[in-house]
């Protein structure tokens, strides 16, 4: 195995944003898209989030069903997810949720300029793996893989999930609407500024529509490694 494969997971605004730029975090998901998030977190081996998310809403990234943590269990796998950040600045804290989740474990893959300060920094909250300048995802998705994750979600954010598209290396996208509009340019969207190079004219199969309570759920395939039936196969 080469890599994880990779889906990424977001919910947006009706045009496209993640949030919107009043500095208080953007509600976009009800009860039951976060239900559905969490048998997606579920069914994977390791979810990540980039070091902006982590200091912006400071996620936990655990599983929330006690179900779905038994089922987990029962098949010898920790309750939740490894939990996986990566960062350029290497600016994080220590007491983050991130790492003081549970015992899944945490995982940093840092700008090679920041790694040693980082990981004085954090001390025994989780290892910091040297991932070169700047951070090279093949590299990280490499190491998963020999770390024994199969499947990684990504939660976020823009410039993460930016940063998978444009590499070529998302297998999946599964993107919730809110019925809701933000309508500001300072606003972050999706997709941050950039060019795709992997993806020039390539369109990705609509696999799948749904519904998560008010909310539209599109699952595209992104790659040639896209798995339609993964998630039941899964028990998600």
């Amino acid at each position: 195995m080469d890599r994880p494969y990779v889906v990424l997971s977001c919910a947006v605004s009706i045009d496209g944003y993640l949030d919107d730029a009043t500095g208080d975090r953007l509600v976009l998901s009800g009860p039951a898209d976060l239900d559905r998030v969490d048998a997606l977190r579920a069914a994977c081996d390791a979810i990540l989030v980039g070091a902006g998310t982590i200091r912006a809403d400071d996620p936990s990234l655990v599983v929330r069903s006690a179900v779905r943590r038994a089922r987990r269990t029962a098949l010898g796998r920790p309750a939740s997810p490894l939990r996986v950040t990566v960062t350029g600045r290497g600016d994080l804290d220590p007491a983050a949720r991130f790492f003081a989740a549970g015992p899944s474990g945490a995982l940093v893959y840092a700008d090679s300029a920041v790694a040693a300060r980082l990981r004085a920094v954090l001390g025994g909250a989780a290892p910091v793996i040297d991932a070169g300048t700047p951070v090279s995802f093949p590299l990280l998705l490499a190491d998963l893989a020999g770390r024994g994750v199969a499947r990684l979600m990504v939660e976020g954010g823009g410039a993460v999930l930016t940063q998978f598209l444009t590499l070529g290396l998302a297998d999946e996208l599964r993107l919730a609407i809110a019925p809701l509009f933000v309508g500001d340019p300072a606003a972050p969207r999706l997709v941050t500024a950039g060019n795709f190079p992997q993806n020039a004219g390539h369109r990705a199969v609509l696999a799948d529509i749904g519904r998560a309570g008010d909310m539209a759920v599109l699952r595209y395939g992104l790659s040639g490694r896209f798995e339609p039936d993964w998630l039941a196969e899964s028990g998600g």
